[in-house]
């Protein structure tokens, strides 16, 4: 046996367990680091450091009251905020207070959070501020199981009989400790391994969300499992920014306990820019949405640089690639990543000029970053690979504790996303959909029994709802979500994410983009573009000081987006081509439902929205 598969299977029933672990192990040393706004508001922020030690103190309180005010061991305790490092506190005190967390993204309104509470029956909510708690205020009389709110950040905020602060909870639990000193021991010793752990709630496209029930087993064994793989070490940094209330974020703080490495955490989308240089992590995780927004800004900046700066650019982008694509094919045939010594001279040259910039702006010391929820175009991951900026792709589900699999270190493969998490396994079904069993896969869907039998079989197997292939040597491909293939009325198959990815790699003023031609008889596009991005462009192009929704209904946009989708065409089969395309006059946002909170775009809302242009789009011609 492996010492992978023994770390696997001696795994203790769970995450609670692991802290408990960790902090004895390495008290003092560095857990987390976090921002303080300076009580200016001008000026950088302060970075603060806890280590397991004083982590583990301020856990042992939260946990310590929340069995004070009564929750018992698979009780639910919601958490709505923001990625912060009280995030991970109050979920790693629910757990050890043997309670399970139902996660609530902060984005979400006032009516599906009194769902979520109420569906999930949660005792205690954890709020992040006074606007998370109005939503619990205003939907109070539909919430009779909630007895409690606890505020994390009190500014307007008045305690009473139905609030409390984070602070006073803490307060009330170190007081309960000194009382009870063997309590939070005795509470992590009886959790077993079914017990509920974790409520995730998934952004469904369409009708409520389900509660995807994770127990502590899933997480526990999720840490070993990522430990396993040796992407990460106890040297590394990891900066964290991904919503917490998102599998993909939660899972990263299962490994981070395990290896016990520093996570810097700050959910601030619009600081990642700024806190990079900071922060100077070794690893990171990120959505393809952020990559490919430095790309376009990169190639954007570029271009508004002068035609000679942006051919320097376009040379430097198209070397990445070709010397990505050169040394992974190399690495999988004999072992190491050497390319043909002119590919290597003219790559030395685009370092300097493009590519040592770019690794500078993400810190200077990162390792590698790990990218999943949704397909990277692999021409972005191509150019970032080849610029020195290793992204492994990775791919799960909220029902699958989010990493099922893992491109592996040195030789990941860009367009892939890797190899099965070891004690993972996967088979392809006869219609091409991936079927995935392991330990990481849920117990079911929360009071929804017939909507678990129709994914998860007797003996375990789980349907994932994607397509995919498998390498001879076990690399995956995802090639769709198998309910978003197009078959036109031709009776073709078309793949819209493919070309949305490709799209995106062509275009650098693209946000979102959204392929349509299921039954029709070819196939159209609505492109919602970059609002930075296209004002930088407008200011060129005499378009300066209009508002965005002017810009996009310019006729020299519409042009010169135009021109874009040309050069996507001219590289795809007949079938997949893009006929006909709208501007959108908005980006699509979490605000309209239009892409949820992983950055992922909910197809039937944005087709319901913009039927009017899609319709306009097939007008007049006669459907096959």
């Amino acid at each position: 046996m492996s010492d992978t598969q023994t770390l696997i299977e001696n795994r203790p029933p769970s995450v609670a367990a692991l802290f408990l672990e960790r902090v004895a192990a390495t008290p003092d040393a560095e857990a987390y680091r976090h921002p303080v706004p300076p009580a200016s508001g001008q000026g950088p922020d302060d970075w603060r450091s806890l280590s397991w030690g004083q982590a583990a103190e301020r856990v042992y309180a939260i946990a310590a009251g929340l069995i004070e005010l009564g929750i018992q061991p698979e009780q639910r305790v919601a958490l709505a905020s923001s990625t912060r490092v009280e995030w991970i506190l109050a979920d790693l005190g629910i757990m050890c207070a043997g309670g399970a967390t139902t996660t609530v993204y902060p984005q979400t309104n006032a009516d599906e959070s009194a769902f979520i509470l109420s569906d999930s029956e949660s005792r205690v909510l954890i709020a992040e501020d006074a606007a998370q708690l109005a939503k619990a205020v205003e939907k109070r009389a539909e919430l009779p199981a909630l007895t409690k709110v606890v505020v994390i950040d009190p500014a307007g905020v008045e305690s009473g009989d139905w609030v409390l602060t984070l602070a006073e909870l803490e307060e009330r639990g170190t007081a309960y400790l000194e009382q009870h000193p063997q309590l939070i021991k005795e509470r992590v010793g009886a959790i077993t391994k079914d017990q509920l752990a974790t409520l995730i709630y998934t952004s469904g496209t369409t009708g409520r969300p389900k509660g995807v029930r994770l127990p502590h087993d899933n997480w526990a064994y999720m840490a070993k499992a990522i430990a396993g793989t040796g992407l990460i070490s106890a040297e590394d940094v990891q900066y964290l920014w991904l919503p917490l209330a998102h599998v993909f974020g939660k899972v990263l703080t299962s490994g981070q306990i395990e290896v016990g490495h520093v996570t810097a955490v700050d959910g601030r989308v619009d600081k990642i820019i700024e806190n990079l240089p900071v922060v100077q992590p070794t690893y990171m995780a990120a959505v393809p949405r952020i990559f490919e927004k430095v790309y376009n800004g990169v190639a954007a900046k570029a271009r508004e640089g002068g035609g000679a700066k942006y051919r320097i650019f376009q040379w430097a982008a198209e070397v990445a690639r070709e010397y990505a694509k050169a040394s992974q094919d190399n690495f999988r045939r004999t072992g190491t990543a050497s390319v043909p010594f002119g590919l290597a001279t003219r790559h030395k040259v685009a370092d300097t000029l493009v590519y040592g910039k770019l690794r500078e702006a993400f810190g200077g010391r990162l390792r590698a970053c790990v990218s999943g929820a949704s397909a990277l175009a692999p021409e972005i991951g191509y150019f970032f690979a080849g610029a020195g900026i290793h992204i492994l792709e990775g791919y799960g589900l909220t029902e699958t504790s989010a990493a099922s699999f893992v491109n592996p270190g040195e030789a990941y493969r860009t367009g892939t996303v890797g190899k099965p998490l070891p004690g993972t396994e996967v088979r392809i079904a006869d219609d091409g959909e991936i079927l995935l069993r392991g330990p990481g896969i849920m117990e079911g869907y929360h009071q929804q029994p017939e909507k678990t039998a129709e994914v998860l079989e007797s003996d375990g197997w789980f349907h994932t709802g994607d397509i995919g292939e498998l390498s001879p040597d076990g690399y995956l491909r995802i090639t769709d979500r198998k309910k978003d293939l197009i078959k036109t009325s031709g009776g073709k198959y078309v793949a819209p994410a493919e070309v949305e990815g490709q799209f995106k790699a062509v275009c650098p003023y693209v946000s979102n983009i959204l392929v349509h031609g299921a039954d029709r008889n070819y196939c159209t596009a609505l492109i919602a573009l970059d609002e930075l991005a296209i004002l930088d462009w407008a200011k060129e192009n005499g378009l300066e000081g209009k508002p965005y929704a002017e810009i996009v209904a310019a006729p020299q946009t519409v042009e010169m987006v135009d021109g874009y989708v040309r050069e996507l065409n001219a590289g795809l089969q007949k079938w997949q081509t893009i006929k006909k395309f709208r501007l959108l006059p908005r980006d699509l946002d979490v605000e309209h439902g239009e892409i949820t909170p992983s950055l992922k775009l909910k197809r039937p809302v944005v087709e319901r929205e913009y039927k009017h242009l899609i319709d306009e789009m097939y007008a007049g011609t006669r459907e096959a």
